[in-house]
């Protein structure tokens, strides 16, 4: 009988889900199409009769907010920020292989005079990174800057840096590769952690003067960083902490019995599905055709599906907000990369050849080695995550390196959106930082205060 490396491993009512999801994403193309071809006044037609139907079958939505409607239209981070009273730095760091990667700095708090652009504030340094399928607009899109982690950082006195990984909106740029073309778009989380993640931070660090910095991430973030710190022993000099928020290493993998099982069984039929460039792309086209609310439901509902999130932590006004922020462009293959994490229950590096490891035993890509990390590593995990599994991930670390707490009640996306972040989640990162961040004696006593994080807005 013949084998064939994709499909041999698969059932029958896995053959059926995958042909439904070749004919979603069919239709979705040909959709796609049709919407790009179709005049504005059209296209605002069918989005004023979504709107209409939705209140008439589901109900009128809680009054608008006018400030989560700003957000929501908010461009760009620039503009973020700018609704706040920030003032921001954009930046630019070239991978050493070739990726232009697009890099944001908040250096002061709201109205304080900064330095020229690209001098060093003194201050001491914390670096942003969010996670997969998203991009660095995730820290500034909530509704109150008070729960908003960078805005609390810039006004305890840290400059403040948030990256980007290659291929999102930020840094959809390489000198040898043109992003329509399949070349710029394969990579995984091993070049991120190569190359992203030390490159950005060897370029703060050369801009601040810093001798190194602070590091907290949220989800994939995380795992970049534990990728990274764990193959660049050098680099765990440069990082004093690293603090990683609903942190992601090994997760067994997703709520949907059906499509975790034909993930797992065969992670690379995602190429086929969605080809070998940016996954999802069209997730930017159903934002902008929708009505607010039916798309806050249709994520929602796909979170639920997918892992299991109620997300009742987070304010329908906050949906609002920030799921129009949520998707950025990312690589098929990095979503095939942790498939593949998935399936053997093993934080490793991308397996370039799977078929050769189902016919030969023995054969496995090389483990990320993160009992090497050296650096002081805070976990920040919800209890009702679905993609943590906390004692994997502390029997993969060293010991005498880290310490975690458990946020109760807290899902994956509320360590960045719920609704009391300010009390919960951004006082212990802030508690974290001012003991190991490099000059804690610049940041005053002020933060030091058994204060709120109200108290300083």
């Amino acid at each position: 009988m013949p084998h064939f490396p994709l499909l041999s491993r698969l059932r029958g009512h896995e053959f059926l889900a995958l042909f439904f999801g070749f004919l979603f994403v069919l239709f979705e193309g040909v959709l796609h199409v049709v919407i790009l071809a179709l005049p504005k006044p059209v296209i605002h037609w069918f989005y004023v009769r979504s709107r209409t139907l939705f209140h008439r079958f589901v109900g009128v939505p809680e009054p608008k907010s006018r400030l989560a409607d700003r957000i929501r239209r908010a461009a760009d981070f620039e503009e973020l920020c700018r609704i706040f009273g920030y003032f921001n730095e954009e930046h630019v760091v070239l991978t050493k292989d070739g990726y232009l990667l697009g890099i944001h700095r908040l250096p002061g708090k709201k109205g304080e005079a900064t330095p020229r652009p690209g001098t060093s504030t003194g201050k001491p340094v914390v670096y942003l990174h969010h996670g997969l399928l998203m991009n660095s607009e995730i820290w500034v899109c909530l509704t109150e800057a008070e729960r908003s982690l960078p805005f609390v950082l810039a006004e305890q006195g840290f400059d403040v840096w948030l990256g980007n990984n290659r291929g999102n909106k930020y840094s959809k740029k390489s000198i040898h590769h043109d992003p329509n073309g399949t070349k710029f778009w394969d990579y995984s989380m091993d070049d991120f952690a190569w190359h992203d993640i030390p490159d950005a931070i060897e370029y703060v660090l050369q801009i601040t003067r810093a001798q190194s910095l602070s590091y907290v991430g949220f989800s994939q973030g995380t795992a970049q960083a534990f990728a990274a710190l764990s193959i660049h022993p050098q680099l765990n000099a440069k990082v004093n902490v690293f603090i990683a928020l609903a942190p992601a290493m090994s997760p067994a993998g997703l709520a949907a019995p059906l499509v975790d099982g034909l993930m797992k069984a065969s992670p690379n039929l995602l190429f086929l599905v969605f080809g070998r460039r940016a996954i999802l792309s069209s997730a930017i086209m159903w934002q902008q055709i929708l009505y607010p609310p039916i798309f806050s439901r249709l994520i929602d509902a796909s979170l639920t599906f997918l892992f299991s999130w109620r997300s009742r932590n987070i304010s329908p006004t906050q949906k609002l907000a920030a799921y129009a922020h949520l998707y950025s462009f990312a690589s098929t293959k990095s979503v095939v990369h942790w498939f593949q994490i998935m399936r053997t229950g093993r934080f490793l590096m991308y397996d370039d050849d799977p078929y050769v490891r189902s016919v030969r035993s023995g054969y496995r890509p090389a483990a990320f080695p993160t009992r090497n990390i050296a650096t002081n590593v805070v976990l920040l995990y919800g209890d009702s995550d679905s993609l943590v599994d906390i004692a994997t991930m502390r029997h993969e670390l060293p010991a005498h390196r880290v310490t975690a707490r458990a946020l109760r009640g807290y899902e994956h996306l509320d360590v960045l959106w719920g609704e009391n972040v300010h009390i919960d989640v951004i006082p212990e990162v802030v508690r974290a930082l001012r003991e190991h961040c490099s000059t804690p004696e610049i940041l005053g006593m002020e933060g030091e205060r058994d204060l709120g994080i109200r108290d300083f807005f």
